[in-house]
């Protein structure tokens, strides 16, 4: 199978995993930069972020990175190379705002992603580019609880503002939030919310949840004025639900738990909140600070796109006793018995790329922009290269089953973005050694290495592949 010219083959990165320079040129901290590595309690923060942050736990990856701020032109050079025609990355909010609430950016941030930018349109890709990636300014966290407050959307409209003018003419396609949803499965990192033992975790991310979701129409809003060609989208983490039998009720369990997962893009794609939701904050007995004026303008701004990314599909039961579970990294799946899973407990189901295209192109007829898919595990480099041919596999069975939703089932998708494009820390475990990448990254957990960047088997294979127009060469 083949797909047409305007197809945007690509990669994608995000700014608070690979930038680096965490103290430089006037940045800021961001919420990423108070999460520690793996070995050193990151799973604490991430959970209980209430209990542990007040530690200094020593080893913060997000500070270096892969060191992407100093060697942009070369990785991007690399990524010229390798024929990508679109390349996602998001903007570090606390880099043109260290603190969140000024009024004045800070102009070496700026100047920062004018270069970026430029950089990326000669080497032919167009930049997709996420405002807010897990990266809320730490200063908003500490004086307004995140999202927690309604003054984050004032604050955030500001920063789009800014940067929707900066880059008007160089960046066409933009994201709002980086997987919306995972406000419900690790509000910390979906969005800098602190939830205490005792509070309602319901109706704190809910809260927190509308406030985005206003943000995001608000953000919408503005950049449809500033420049009528930009194409805005929301971002879920996407994946559908199977029921773990035809029994009715693991149908029904199954059916409520996609349910539940739309729900924030029913707002962005649809404009309203669904019945669904009406019904659910109802059985929750949630009060939320919902205004009239949000409905109006979340109504008047829905999103152009949707962007997802996609891992792997997840399963569900009425009765999930005696059931094993998969990590499924921050959303809960059962063990799916017909999938083989990943040392991180991701289960691969390249047809249920397929399954989930087809859901929301039916549910709503908008195009679909997958910005993540890829898989993690551990490369080893020899003296000839990385030979990562379980990772061609993955790719090229995805990529099949991608092209079959678009030629055989008529789903319209913009483009397909390799997660990871080099290897990056990994926003949930905090490790290097957990890759992601096309292109291999001397570092390892510990943070020693070199930095060099060196192309894997994979690498190559993508190349022809875009080349070929997505004709997949076994």
């Amino acid at each position: 199978m083949k797909l047409g010219q305007n197809f945007l083959w690509g990669g994608a990165m995000a700014a608070n995993q690979c930038e680096g320079a965490a103290f430089e040129d006037g940045k800021g901290l961001s919420l990423m930069d108070k999460i520690p590595d793996a070995e050193h309690g990151r799973k604490e923060v991430l959970y209980q972020p209430h209990l542990t942050l007040q530690k200094d736990h020593g080893s913060y990856p997000s500070h270096e990175a892969i060191d992407f701020y100093h060697r942009y032109k070369e990785d991007l050079s690399l990524l010229g190379k390798l024929g990508l025609k679109a390349f996602r990355t998001s903007i570090s909010w606390s880099r043109i705002f260290p603190l969140g609430d000024e009024t004045e950016p800070n102009e070496a941030g700026l100047q920062f992603y004018d270069d970026l930018f430029d950089e990326c349109l000669k080497q032919g890709m167009e930049p997709v580019v996420t405002l807010c990636h897990f990266d809320v300014p730490w200063h908003l966290v500490e004086k307004y609880g995140s999202w927690r407050s309604r003054k984050m959307i004032d604050f955030y409209e500001h920063y789009c503002e800014v940067v929707l003018t900066r880059y008007k003419d160089k960046v066409k396609y933009w994201m709002t939030f980086n997987e919306i949803n995972m406000m419900t499965h690790i509000p910390f990192l979906g969005g800098g919310v602190i939830i205490g033992k005792d509070e309602d975790f319901n109706q704190i991310v809910y809260q927190a949840a509308h406030y985005q979701l206003t943000a995001s129409a608000k953000a919408t809003a503005t950049a449809h004025r500033i420049n009528p060609d930009f194409k805005i989208g929301c971002m879920m983490a996407a994946g559908t639900f199977y029921p773990y039998t035809c029994h009715p009720e693991d149908v029904m369990a199954a059916c409520d738990a996609n349910s539940r997962n739309y729900i924030f893009i029913d707002v962005q794609m649809r404009g309203e909140y669904s019945s669904y939701a009406e019904c659910l904050f109802k059985q929750m007995e949630l009060t939320l600070d919902i205004l009239p004026e949000d409905l109006v303008l979340i109504k008047a701004n829905t999103c152009d796109f949707i962007g997802f990314s996609y891992y792997s599909s997840r399963l569900t039961s009425a009765h999930p006793v005696d059931v094993k579970i998969a990590d499924g990294n921050a959303i809960t799946t059962l063990r799916n018995p017909h999938l083989s899973i990943t040392k991180w407990g991701r289960q691969i189901d390249p047809i249920g790329l397929r399954v989930t295209m087809n859901d929301l192109y039916q549910r709503y007829q908008k195009p679909l922009f997958i910005v993540e898919n890829g898989l993690g595990c551990e490369d080893v480099l020899a003296n000839d290269g990385v030979h990562d041919s379980y990772r061609i596999d993955y790719l090229s069975a995805h990529i099949s089953e991608m092209e079959k939703a678009i030629l055989l089932d008529g789903v319209h998708c913009l483009g397909y973005l390799a997660w990871g494009i080099i290897d990056l820390v990994s926003a949930g475990s905090g490790e290097m050694d957990k890759r992601y990448g096309l292109i291999y990254v001397d570092k390892h957990n510990d943070g020693s290495g070199s930095l060099k960047r060196i192309p894997k088997d994979s690498y190559y294979w993508y190349q022809q592949l875009i080349a070929n127009q997505g004709e997949i060469i076994y």
